[in-house]
């Protein structure tokens, strides 16, 4: 009897731990599912900047030098075509059966086109809708209708698309991809890290935690604003910020202008530091910025918090606020700087049970461990035809 041969998968990403970045972790899952039901895999991303710890996997992973911006991150087109061009001749020089690309859709471009040419098929890992992220920017309507296009095209080439949610599914759906060839896996954190067990930050006053990428889609000035109207009853709680995004210069002046002193920012830190530092929060805040077309996204500085057992307010609609709502996990506030002031005044003023906390890390435990939507997305990749 011939032993059959693992099958050989190809990650393609701009970002991979031990980077900082949701889309790092999940791919991380997904690879760490694929070695555990077989496969033979190879990670394409880049190369880290200066002073990252050592990661060495058991799998092959090769970096490529990349452009990055002021702050040391791949972010903006620039950047991403520094890592996109490259890697559209490694793939072609890469042995794979099947190819995974990960956002921007310009990886997707490049994904699609070098299988095209290699002629193997490639499954899309659809964290969101960049066309729709754009909604929320100040970009020309010309360069919306042109990243909808080439998103489009990658998603309806994809042998299968991974969806982390229902609603980012619906939104592929729309781009005329049959429901046959979209999987939701989900989404979630890794609950050895997020968890309510470890050492807490120490602080000398009483704070709110908002973490990871901040950007204009997210809003997250609605805190900034709603801080000044609960400090007239708790005049000396803070806001703290951690992660990075493009609207973190514009939230910088806000926080000057309206409560100097008052929010704080820490950069990109590790999990298990971001951890440390929810644990220690009265709430950890998180926002979708209504009518953007980014209702249908489910942030997982939600999971987070919530892993840890630590409430969240919730500023938007849709389906984060439903997931906050329906799960026990918070407060969904609204969009607005008195609702969601009153909400962070009701975290201040009462202190949550034993059993509150414990109900938000079973939900997690349930609904949004990491792992187990890393296993669900390699079983979709391992199933695809090649």
């Amino acid at each position: 009897m011939t032993e059959q041969k693992p099958l050989k998968v190809v990650v393609a990403t701009r970002l991979y731990v031990p980077e900082v970045g949701a889309a790092a972790f999940r791919l991380k899952a997904l690879v760490d599912g694929l070695v555990e039901q077989g496969a033979e895999v190879t990670v394409l991303t880049t190369k880290l900047p200066a002073g990252s710890p050592v990661f060495k996997p058991s799998y092959k992973l090769k970096r490529w030098p990349v452009l990055r911006d002021a702050g040391g991150y791949v972010r903006g087109y620039v950047q991403y075509l520094s890592f996109d061009i490259p890697a559209f001749f490694r793939l072609l020089g890469t042995p794979a059966d099947v190819v995974v690309s990960e956002p921007p859709p310009t990886t997707g471009v490049v994904v699609a086109l070098s299988s095209l040419i290699r002629r193997r098929p490639y499954v899309y890992y659809a964290a969101d809708i960049w066309s729709e992220a754009l909604s929320a920017m100040d970009v020309s309507p010309i360069v919306k209708k042109v990243l909808g296009a080439v998103e489009g095209f990658v998603l309806r080439r994809a042998a299968q698309v991974i969806a982390v949610s229902e609603p980012v599914a619906e939104q592929v759906a729309k781009f005329g991809v049959p429901a046959s060839r979209i999987a939701v896996a989900g989404n979630g954190v890794d609950t050895n890290i997020f968890t309510p067990i470890g050492e807490r930050a120490a602080a000398a006053a009483p704070y709110f935690i908002y973490t990871g990428t901040m950007s204009e889609w997210q809003g997250a000035d609605i805190f900034i604003k709603a801080l000044v109207l609960v400090r007239k009853q708790f005049p000396d709680v803070d806001i703290r910020f951690f992660g990075q995004g493009t609207d973190e210069d514009h939230l910088k002046d806000t926080a000057n202008e309206l409560v100097p002193g008052g929010v704080h920012f820490g950069g990109v830190v590790a999990p298990a530091e971001a951890a440390q530092w929810i644990r220690g929060a009265a709430g950890a805040l998180v926002s979708i910025k209504p009518g953007q077309g980014y209702d249908f996204a489910k942030p997982t500085k939600i999971y987070a918090a919530a892993g840890c057992g630590v409430p969240v307010v919730f500023a938007g609609q849709g389906a984060g606020a439903e997931i906050v709502e329906e799960g026990g996990l918070g407060i969904a506030a609204g969009y607005d700087p008195q609702g969601v002031a009153a909400a962070m005044i009701e975290l201040l003023s009462s202190t949550s049970s034993a059993l509150d906390q414990q109900r938000r890390v079973d939900w997690v435990m349930e609904n949004a461990s990491l792992a187990a939507a890393g296993r669900k997305a390699a079983a979709v990749v391992i199933g695809t035809d090649v």
